[in-house]
This record gives structure tokens, C-alpha cells and sequence, in this order.
């Protein structure tokens, strides 16, 4: 016999967030696209689309919400101007309302089905964070534009090293939240330094990180020639964010290890430093070296070797800056991962408590 409050059980709430910024080309389209693949979701979820027009400069914003009218689920905020793409997640995640948050571009470089593929995968495993990778196995690319592939491929495995491997892609957009997880989540990055910053903020809350195979396919963009909406991704601040957001997962191998390889260096160049001074020191006469006493032999050791006394001591001054300064960034990590630990439990009081998985 049939259970019927199972058979009673509301359909969880997916938001889909599609950040826009200067998409009057393909966003009514896409959105066709993206709302007909929710239909046929709809036994099982029930969907709000979230449009944030992020200061757009063409017709983006007057297609979003013409497109309200077509569709009762889709909810239009504009942006008074381009504030970049982590604020436009953070004013999603703010106004969403699902069970369920799924980020999506709204380019469709990831297909639609990426959606559902998501939501079995975050309902599955209770994770707090699914990603799609298309660097993993099983995942793949199709027509992606060779210096953005190689950006991306060679900035996610920056990030994977210093995450410790857990994740293949850190910085792909295309993802699904636990809801209240995402809300609680006290985020500051404006720009596209966000994916990490989630990454690593759900990794010191000890929340579940899982990621599933996806196929990042530029065929349409390819075919479309050259674009009609302008592009986001701004390279230099893309590779300096990347840089940034791994000093902030491992402050260690920036500071750290290179000091500690600089120190080796160091005693290597001072080694010789000694090895010439005693040569210089078996040199001198007696009654020089009664007179004087060993700083003439200092004095012209450094007169035949300067360079050698000059690397060595600077090289060691270095490399204590750098350790000394590892050290006080590995502290100040460990107490800013405490605070933001107790500030987020706080801020998450009389909501659905967090348990880390």
C-alpha cells in the first residue's frame, strides 16, 4: 500500500540564477530554451528563474523583462550598473527562495540538462556543493577557444593543487547549492574571484563538495561568428583573481616554501662565503693577522668575492622575511577560518542549522 504522505510530499523549489550582462543577442532564446527543459522537470521540482541584469549596456535588460510576461516563474533585478559577477550571485542568492540553488550561463556553453544532472547528484549525496567539470573524467570540451581553454585548464589546475586535489574545477559558474547552505554564506568578492571563495568557505564550514562530469561546448558561439554581445572575461584580472584566490587556499606554498628554498640557497652561497674567508684567513702573515686580526682576512675576502657575500646575506634576510611572513599569514588564515566559522553559525541562527557532512 502506497504511502500517502510520501505520496503528498511538496516538490522541492530549484532557483536557476542566469547572470546577464550585455546578453540582448541570445538571451530570449535561451531562456526559451532554458524554460522548456524546466517543463520537462516539472513532475519533479518546482522552478523560479532568477534574470539579474547586471548593468547591461544594450537591450538586456528591456528583453528580461518582456519576458516576464511570457513566463510566471521568472523574476527580473537590475543592476544600476556593472558591479561584476559576484555581486550579481550574491543579489541572486539573496533574493532566491528554493530549497535549491543551480547557477547557470546564460550563454548555454553548458546545456540545460546540466540542471537536472545537478539536482540528482545534490539530492543524492546531501552535498552542500556540486560542481561541473568538464577537466574530470568523463568530462570534455567541444570548440572552446584556445586561450580560454588554456586559461581555464591551467588556472583550475593551479587551484586544484592548492585546494590539496579535491576539485578539478574551481572556477566554472556552473553549479547547485543547497539553499539555506548558500543564503548563510557570508561572501565578499564582486568579481569572478567568487567560485573560489565559495569553494574554500564551504571547505572551512567542512561542507560536502561533489562534482559531476560536464561538456563546456562552444559550437553555437563558434558557428554565431563573431559575437553580438560583448564579453565578460576580462583576462589580466581573470589570471590575477586566480592568483589571489590561491594564495588564499594555501598562503603556505607563496610565503613558506619559497623562503625555505631561499634559506637552502642561502646556506649554500654562505657556505662559500666561510670557505673563502679561512682561505683568506690562511693566507695572511702572522704579524698581519696579530695586528689586524681576522677582519683583515673578512676584509679581503670580501675584496676578491663581493658578489658572494652580498647574495648570501641578502638571501638570508629574504628568506626570513618570507617565512616569518608565511607564518604570520598562516596564522592570520587559521583565526580568519575561526571567525568566519563562528560568524557564519551565528548568522545562520533560527534558520536550518548547518551539520558538516
Amino acid at each position: 500500500m502506497n504511502n500517502p504522505r510520501t505520496e503528498a510530499a511538496p516538490r522541492a523549489l530549484v532557483s536557476i540564477v542566469l547572470p546577464a550582462y550585455n546578453e540582448a543577442g541570445v538571451l530570449a532564446e535561451n531562456v526559451a530554451i532554458i524554460q522548456q527543459y524546466l517543463d520537462s522537470q516539472a513532475a519533479n521540482y518546482r522552478f523560479e528563474v532568477l534574470v539579474i541584469n547586471d548593468g547591461s549596456r544594450d537591450d538586456t535588460g528591456r528583453i528580461a523583462d518582456s519576458l516576464r510576461e511570457k513566463y510566471s516563474n521568472l523574476r527580473v533585478i537590475h543592476h544600476p550598473s556593472n558591479f561584476g559577477l559576484g555581486q550579481a550571485f550574491k543579489t541572486a542568492f539573496a533574493e532566491s527562495r528554493g530549497d535549491y540553488v543551480v547557477t547557470l550561463d546564460v550563454d548555454l556553453s553548458y546545456s540545460p540538462d546540466h540542471i537536472g544532472l545537478l539536482l540528482d547528484k545534490i539530492r543524492q549525496t546531501s552535498a552542500k556543493l556540486v560542481l561541473a567539470s568538464p577537466y574530470m573524467d568523463g568530462g570534455r570540451t567541444t570548440k572552446v577557444p584556445w586561450l580560454r581553454k588554456t586559461l581555464s585548464v591551467w588556472g583550475n589546475r593551479f587551484l586544484k593543487v592548492l585546494a590539496r586535489g579535491r576539485v578539478s574545477t574551481i572556477t566554472c559558474m556552473v553549479r547547485a547549492y543547497d539553499g539555506p547552505f548558500i543564503r548563510s554564506l557570508i561572501l565578499r568578492s564582486k568579481g569572478m574571484e567568487i567560485m573560489p571563495e565559495v569553494v574554500y568557505k564551504t571547505m572551512v564550514l567542512q561542507g560536502k563538495i561533489i562534482q559531476i562530469p560536464a561538456h563546456l561546448d562552444w559550437t553555437k558561439q563558434v558557428a554565431a561568428g563573431p559575437p553580438k554581445r560583448s564579453s565578460s572575461m576580462r583576462i589580466l584580472s581573470h589570471i590575477l583573481a586566480t592568483v589571489v584566490s590561491g594564495f588564499v587556499f594555501r598562503p603556505f606554498i607563496f610565503l613558506v616554501f619559497p623562503g625555505m628554498l631561499l634559506f637552502l640557497f642561502s646556506i649554500y652561497v654562505n657556505t662559500w662565503m666561510v670557505i673563502h674567508f679561512f682561505q683568506a684567513l690562511s693566507t695572511l702573515a702572522p704579524e698581519v693577522l696579530a695586528k689586524e686580526g681576522p677582519s683583515a682576512a673578512l676584509a679581503q675576502a670580501y675584496a676578491a668575492y663581493p658578489h658572494t657575500f652580498i647574495i648570501g646575506l641578502l638571501s638570508l634576510m629574504l628568506a626570513f622575511q618570507l617565512i616569518g611572513m608565511g607564518m604570520l599569514a598562516l596564522q592570520s588564515k587559521k583565526y580568519f577560518e575561526e571567525v568566519f566559522y563562528m560568524g557564519t553559525a551565528l548568522n545562520r541562527k533560527g534558520a536550518n542549522d548547518f551539520q558538516p557532512r
